[in-house]
This record gives structure tokens, sequence and C-alpha cells, in this order.
């Protein structure tokens, strides 16, 4: 990706699509450096790396009504932990995508007296903030059992992690119910791929983020896969996945 002018950020919140309400987004990912200078140092500072965070703040524009504004999507969530994706150009499948687990910390609204009535926020990280791709795009809408297409992660080695993260944005029929996985295979055929990571089953908008154990994975393509049942089920979701 060359370089670009942010117009086409993307923003999941656990079970909300904030784009729309979103005009400024930041990812801070960090690690404490720990001094252990000594008298062996040669007069020079050293430091070991100690815990790791992150986190994601976005404001914009306030709205409220229902589960897909930002007022009742945030208020609903605050002090909760989920799954939040950011995309800095487009959320298509393959798109470059930073997924982590965070605490709905903080949330703000108000203004002065002629504002456009603003909104912040802040996502603080439980897991680490992961580069990936996205597997899933928000605008498609499922109706039946299916599978997405492969995306191109890489290998596992031993002691890192897949990460993944699933928004279901919304859901509409009567009884619907969404069970998505994550797969892997050798090729992007998937001739007998293997299922790496399985989420809850969702009846409603809400989100989930899940990792695999820290065993190796030699498997380097990776697709989300979904079984739907109900009467005349519909539900937007929005899939990313990391390595790290």
């Amino acid at each position: 990706m060359s370089k670009f002018v942010l117009l086409n950020c993307r923003l999941y919140a656990v079970g909300a699509d904030l784009t729309g309400a979103s005009n400024k987004i930041e990812l801070t990912s960090e690690i404490e450096d720990k001094e252990t200078t000594n008298y062996l140092s040669a007069g020079y500072k050293e430091v070991i790396g100690g815990l790791g965070s992150a986190e994601v703040s976005g404001e914009g524009q306030w709205e409220a009504g229902d589960s897909t504004k930002v007022d009742d999507a945030m208020w609903a969530r605050l002090g909760g932990v989920g799954p939040w994706t950011t995309c800095p150009d487009g959320a298509a499948v393959g798109d470059l995508a930073y997924i982590t687990q965070c605490l709905t910390a903080s949330y703000a609204l108000g203004g002065a007296v002629g504002d456009v009535a603003p909104w912040t926020g802040k996502g603080a990280s439980s897991w680490p903030l992961v580069r990936g791709q996205m597997a899933h795009p928000a605008g498609t809408a499922r109706t039946s059992t299916g599978t997405g297409t492969g995306v191109q992660l890489g290998a596992v080695t031993a002691g890192r992690r897949l990460y993944a993260a699933l928004h279901v944005l919304s859901v509409a029929g009567t009884t619907p119910s969404i069970t998505a996985r994550v797969e892997s295979a050798p090729s992007n055929a998937f001739a007998a791929p293997t299922t790496q990571l399985t989420f809850t089953a969702a009846t409603a908008a809400g989100g989930e983020a899940l990792r695999t154990t820290g065993g190796a994975i030699t498997d380097t393509w990776y697709r989300v896969a979904w079984t739907i049942s109900g009467t005349s089920p519909s539900f937007m979701f929005a899939t990313s996945l990391g390595i790290r």
C-alpha cells in the first residue's frame, strides 16, 4: 500500500459499524521499556521489553435511536470487553485490518453551542493489536449457509497465534442463528479445510474475538465459513483475521 489520504477508514466496535459516525480514528500499540542498566553497560542505558498495551480511539458525529447508532452502541458496551477492528482504507476481503480485544473504556459526548454534536470513545486492549486482513465484508448480507473468500496470511509458527474477530452488525428473520468458523488450508482450493476456530452461535448483534492456543499451523490460506438457520434469516457481519 502506497501513501494515501485517509478517506475510507472503517471502525467496527463489537456489534456496531461506527464508520458513518466517525471522522477520526487512532491506533496505538506499545511495549513498556524496563531499564536493566548495570556496570557492564559501557555507559549506555539498557532496556528490555515489559508489558504491552494497545488502544483504539475514535471520534465523530453523535447519533442515537437504535443499536446501530454510536450512543446506543457505546453506552450499552461501556465497561464490557469485545472485538474492535479498524481498517485504514476500505474493508473488502483482503484489505488491511487491525484487530484487538478491547475494553470499552471511555465514552464522551456533547460540545459547545452551534457545534455538530460530537462524541469521543476509547477501547483499551486486553489482547495485542494484531495486523491482518478482512475475511468477510460488512456490506454483504448472508441468508444461507456458505463460505467466504480465502486470504493468504501465511503459516503460524509455534508460539504465535491466529486471531479472529466476528462483528455481527444486524440480524433479521424468525429465530435466526449463525455459527461462524475459521478454516485453513494449504492452498486457496480449500479441498480439505481444517477448522481452527469456531465462534459461539449468534442470534443478535454483537461480537466475539478468538485466538488459537499457540501451536503451529502449517496451512497458509484462511477463510470464514458459516452455518445459518431459522425462518427467512439474514445477517450482516464483518470478520477479520491476523497472526501475531
